[in-house]
């Protein structure tokens, strides 16, 4: 479904991606982990042109989509669940779900769209009235997501939805988003600092340290990895 091609990205002077490639296969989780500043977030953000790469080349379902705008994207099928969640704070949960569905004219679709939220979600359906602003970290996270499924992703880039979270509702979450994968047949592609958990729920992962993927294969082998384990898997 998705496929990265010698990608680079250069802020300034400064290259924080060095020709990554990667591929995402229709249906399966696949996650990005390494550590601060390897250029997780900026490999989405190119992806999701959020920036605009240097070199290299990004396909979505067989089509080259290098450059194309972020909204146009969206309307393809494709969403990005961004770092640090960006709620709109003053506006209501449910607003802020319907400004996911920004280009969805209709109605039907959106209530539908809106009660499969709701259902994954509970605790957003008992807070829907209120301002995204009062929510707790995780209910905000879980906010995001909605945002973002409610665009009717076919492919999912969701960065970072443990960071900042309890540990009860990190798993919570994360049990979500496999359900989302098996339910909807959702492909994600996971950018996650909790490297155990990513690579649980993951079928295939990529590491990546200043820039360069340094290991790649399906997630059960690398977290066999004696060279995983040691640098992010604690041993």
């Amino acid at each position: 479904m998705l496929e990265v091609r010698e990608l680079s990205v250069s802020y300034g002077a400064i290259t924080a991606l060095h020709a990554v490639s990667l591929r995402v296969e229709a249906g399966t989780i696949v996650t990005l982990i390494g550590g601060n500043g390897a250029g997780k977030t900026t490999t989405l953000r190119a992806i999701s042109g959020m920036v605009r790469p240097a070199a290299g080349q990004i396909f979505y379902e067989g089509q080259d989509i290098t450059g194309i705008p972020t909204h146009r994207l969206v309307g393809r099928g494709l969403a990005h669940c961004p770092e640090g969640r960006m709620v709109f704070a003053n506006l209501t949960v449910r607003e802020n779900l319907h400004m996911g569905a920004y280009l969805q004219r209709d109605r039907a679709v959106i209530r539908r769209e809106e009660e499969f939220v709701f259902e994954l979600f509970p605790r957003l359906r008992e807070r829907e009235a209120q301002a995204a602003g009062t929510l707790s970290g995780g209910e905000q996270q879980m906010l995001a997501i909605g945002r973002a499924l409610m665009s009717q992703p076919r492919c999912l880039l969701l960065d970072e939805p443990s960071l900042g979270i309890a540990p009860l509702l990190v798993q919570q979450i994360f049990g979500k988003i496999v359900e989302l994968n098996r339910q909807r047949r959702l492909t994600i592609l996971l950018v996650e600092q909790n490297a155990h958990l990513a690579l649980e729920c993951s079928h295939h992962g990529y590491v990546l340290e200043t820039g360069r993927i340094q290991f790649s294969g399906p997630a059960a082998e690398l977290r066999a990895d004696p060279r995983v384990r040691d640098a992010y898997l604690g041993g």
